[in-house]
């Protein structure tokens, strides 16, 4: 297979080159102008300007684009708010537009999202079916996945991948945390009440690898594991796993004015998601617990990781 990926060097993005190199697949990476390592299989485009290198779709059978601003890196500005939409929704579009136009298209897109779609779902259990909610991040999604029409009204098998809380001893919000948890300074956030919708990082790139191949697959996928759990239980689970206990649990309102509006959306939300088209697929989870999840993904975390703070349940690629 040949296959071309966006933000290639995210922890989606290098987990995935990685391992679909090993499988002696060939990987195309799109790159910023100027951010190429002179590889012959890196091509630039500038989303921003709408400039992609034509020769980069040459051949491709499928296209995996995960690239956007970081969520969580920067409180939300009216002018982070902006950037973190454009660049996903001028990015996808883009990338489908000119999808659209290949003499030879692909025959698979897949394009990041996340359970943000749904917004705040509390009790509720939310499937692919389930309707979008309300919130920034919801209509960023919704925005998202609009952007790939053109792709599908061209005839290419279109599917958004819907992520959960991705772990990871590499990146994204579960290395952020591990400082505080081992420090003892862990706890809930808000009442912990609100369900986590999760997935190994091993499990994400297992799956995407069966979606490029199963061609059944498409629309909204939701990739995260069958079992979310509350935040409560979260944090007692990694707490138990660090021998640290977890009693400094950061208020709602504390919460909000650390945060901001994303504390809401990010920290607050309630997201029970069920995984109902890939495992309608048959697809298998090698951590289908969270505590089997994160016993696999500590073994490999740094001692000290170099970054303090909380990232939301939605892990994107962010570089290119």
């Amino acid at each position: 297979m040949r296959l071309l990926v966006s933000g290639s060097n995210g922890m989606v993005g290098s987990a995935l080159v990685a391992r679909m190199a090993a499988a002696h697949h060939e990987v195309r990476r799109l790159v910023r102008s100027g951010a190429g390592s002179g590889d012959l299989h890196d091509f630039s485009w500038r989303p921003d300007r709408g400039e992609l290198d034509a020769r980069a779709l040459d051949g491709v059978d499928a296209v995996v684009h995960l690239a956007g601003v970081g969520i969580g890196d920067a409180r939300w500005s009216a002018a982070r708010k902006a950037a973190i939409t454009t660049s996903r929704v001028d990015s996808t579009r883009l990338l489908a537009e000119r999808i659209a136009k290949a003499a030879a298209p692909p025959k698979a897109l897949l394009v990041a999202s996340a359970v943000g779609f749904y917004g705040d779902g509390g009790e509720r259990w939310l499937d692919e079916s389930s309707p979008g909610g309300a919130g920034f991040l919801a209509e960023v999604c919704r925005e998202w996945e609009a952007a790939a029409f053109a792709a599908g009204e061209a005839g290419v098998r279109v599917v958004h991948l819907r992520f959960g809380f991705i772990l990871s001893a590499t990146g994204g919000g579960l290395r952020k945390m591990l400082t505080p948890f081992r420090l003892g300074l862990g706890g809930a956030i808000g009442g912990g009440r609100q369900w986590l919708s999760w997935i190994a990082l091993d499990d994400v790139v297992a799956a995407i690898e069966q979606i490029l191949k199963s061609e059944s697959l498409r629309g909204p996928v939701n990739v995260v594991a069958p079992e979310p759990v509350t935040n409560a239980e979260f944090t007692r689970t990694l707490g138990r796993l660090l021998h640290r206990p977890t009693i400094f649990a950061m208020p709602t309102v504390a919460a909000r004015l650390a945060f901001g509006e994303m504390a809401d959306e990010l920290l607050l939300a309630s997201q029970r998601v069920r995984p109902a088209k890939l495992a309608a697929s048959g697809f298998t989870w090698k951590w289908p617990t969270v505590d089997g999840a994160l016993r696999h993904v500590l073994q490999d975390a740094p001692v000290e990781p170099p970054e303090l703070g909380i990232e939301p349940k939605e892990n994107f690629a962010s570089h290119h």
